[in-house]
């Protein structure tokens, strides 16, 4: 797992800041300590802290699952080659194959291979089939959800994500509850709580947001149409936290601004967070927003109130 490093005027502030970029409690989290705070005369603080930590590794599932299918092709594979080969002992088959003129008998040199020939011959013919514009992966390929021109309401999209996220807990053995919250007519926020789901978060929110976008691509393929309306998610409280650590962070550089005079440009960020930089900084007197770049470079720039844009 990935480690980040921050600093602090102490260690406490610093492990805060660490666990604000990874969106994880304290329990979830892995610190090291690189360099206490120094003190200067009268007390003073002369260096800041500086530690790096990451999200606890979580021990992978054990493999015994895949174990059994393995077992059942070479079952299946050994089953083939005794009746191709009749009773001959085991080095005496594999001289018979390596010389047989037959090109569709079984082999078992390799897992691959073994009682996959039948299989491959079928595939090979299937492929033959739709090349010449038949077969069946064509007829599937047509029969998926026809696309229309109806519109999709918010409340059945936040049905069919909160299915794929139920489904995402259960593949990840993960316990969570996923909580509907209507936000307005037209957003619907689905809110994921339960212990150790920093490994949906990512350091920095990475994981949370692919994790929207494979959401997105399931409700594209499963409810054509207009989507009217959003669906929000949120996994472990990260989301809210991050606006509010932003929106203090948008305030302190709007301060700057003001009084400098000169304009900031923010480090790139994802579409959610920019509107939060643009909904904070529409309640600051005297600063306003522009937007540069192209996704996923695209941020914000903070300039004064009546600069040239």
């Amino acid at each position: 797992m990935q480690w980040v490093e921050t600093t602090g005027r102490t260690i406490e502030d610093a492990k805060e800041a660490a666990l604000d970029q990874l969106g994880i409690d304290e329990t979830e989290a892995e610190f090291e300590v690189l360099e206490e705070p120094k003190t200067g005369l009268f007390g003073r603080s002369r260096g800041d802290a500086r530690i790096r930590a990451r999200i606890v590794p979580k021990a992978p599932r054990p493999k015994q699952e895949r174990r059994p299918r393995r077992q059942r092709g070479r079952k299946g594979g050994g089953g083939q080659g005794g009746s191709k080969g009749g009773s001959n002992g085991g080095g005496q088959k594999g001289q018979q194959q390596k010389g047989a003129p037959r090109t569709d008998d079984a082999s078992p040199a390799s897992d691959d291979q073994a009682g996959g020939d039948a299989g491959g011959s079928r595939q090979r013919r299937g492929g033959g089939r739709n090349r010449n514009g038949g077969g069946r992966p064509a007829t599937t390929k047509q029969e998926g959800t026809p696309m229309t021109d109806d519109d999709v309401p918010v409340g059945e999209q936040a049905d069919i994500i909160t299915e794929f996220l139920d489904g995402l807990l259960a593949s990840l053995d993960a316990e969570g509850t996923v909580t509907r919250t209507e936000v307005d007519e037209e957003t619907i926020e689905l809110a994921v709580d339960g212990p150790d789901l920093g490994l949906l978060i990512g350091p920095k929110g990475q994981t949370l947001t692919a994790v929207h976008e494979l959401s997105r691509t399931v409700l594209q393929r499963r409810a054509t149409g207009k989507h009217v309306g959003r669906v929000r998610i949120d996994i472990g409280g990260y989301r809210q936290r991050r606006q509010e650590a932003l929106a203090r962070f948008v305030q302190q550089q709007a301060d700057v601004v003001r009084a400098e005079g000169s304009s900031r440009a923010l480090e790139p960020m994802n579409a959610a967070d920019r509107k939060v930089v643009h909904d904070t900084v529409n309640e600051i007197d005297g600063v306003g927003t522009i937007s540069e770049g192209a996704d996923p470079h695209r941020r914000v720039v903070l300039v004064p109130e009546g600069a040239d844009e």
